[in-house]
């Protein structure tokens, strides 16, 4: 009896057998994929800091300065462009013309109202203004992060750069008063234009979003002062200041997204 039970259901052990085997070896369907969080218009705001090197006229005046800036930015959703305002603050130690030389004496010194050395220290000091158009190209990648890739960008602005006269906190120099500061300082300013390109992350997730590059920018200047008291001379040269640096910076992102019935999880 068990023999016959047993011939009558082998067929049905069998089938089912293969259909289990069959069931475990199907691919597993592929968790759903996950939102990219940055693919719509985009408020970009950014913070900066860069190391750049003198050229031209400027390199005669000061040597290597440092940069702190921020910009506000909008990229679109569509082709990643990019249109803005930056602007930076410049600051270096070395400077290479001695305004001072007429107020020294043959030992190299300074000598303040109470007949004292006077420390007086020299130093760069400026500012640039621009406004900016740009692309962000993206770059093919397994994550496929249309956000990512080569930033290109061009700007036109305004750059002002002069020489800051840092008085002794001890002691005061009669010749070096506000007013006559402005007779050594050697302010000069005019149009700026910048050229940047570089490497741009913006996360999908939202979480990482920072650019690096190299940034190049000339400045058509020439002074703001009537007369320089140590050449004794007005100055009315067109100068060329050209700037050599690399930039890194951190993006702080705002997505507006087009569909208000679209929302993202967390």
């Amino acid at each position: 009896m068990k023999t016959m039970m047993t011939r009558r259901f082998a067929p049905l052990f069998t089938v089912l057998l293969f259909a289990g085997t069959a069931l475990a070896q199907r691919p597993q369907n592929p968790p759903p994929a996950q939102p990219q969080l940055n693919a719509d218009n985009a408020l970009l705001l950014h913070i900066s800091y860069a190391v750049q090197m003198p050229g031209g006229d400027l390199s005669k005046r000061f040597g290597t300065n440092f940069d702190v800036g921020g910009g506000l930015e909008w990229m679109t959703a569509k082709g990643n462009w990019i249109i803005g305002i930056e602007g930076g603050y410049l600051f270096g130690s070395t400077v290479k013309t001695d305004v001072l030389a007429n107020l020294r004496t043959p030992e190299g010194f300074i000598i303040g109202n109470d007949r004292s050395y006077a420390d007086i220290q020299l130093r760069e000091r400026g500012f640039h203004g621009t406004l900016l158009l740009g692309k962000l190209f993206s770059l093919p990648s397994p994550s496929v992060n249309a956000r990512t890739g080569i930033r290109v960008t061009l700007g036109g602005g305004f750059l002002q750069h002069k020489i800051r006269i840092q008085d002794d906190p001890s002691r005061s120099v009669p010749q070096l008063s506000e007013e006559y500061k402005k007779g050594y300082d050697r302010l000069s300013n005019g149009f700026l234009l910048t050229q940047f390109i570089g490497y741009q992350y913006l996360g999908a997730d939202r979480r990482a979003n920072f650019f690096a590059g190299i940034e190049c920018s000339q400045g058509f200047t020439q002074s703001r002062r009537d007369f320089n008291f140590d050449t004794r001379s007005t100055d009315t040269a067109k100068r060329l200041d050209l700037l050599f640096g690399i930039r890194i910076g951190w993006t702080l992102p705002f997505y507006l997204n087009s569909n208000p019935d679209k929302i993202y999880y967390y």
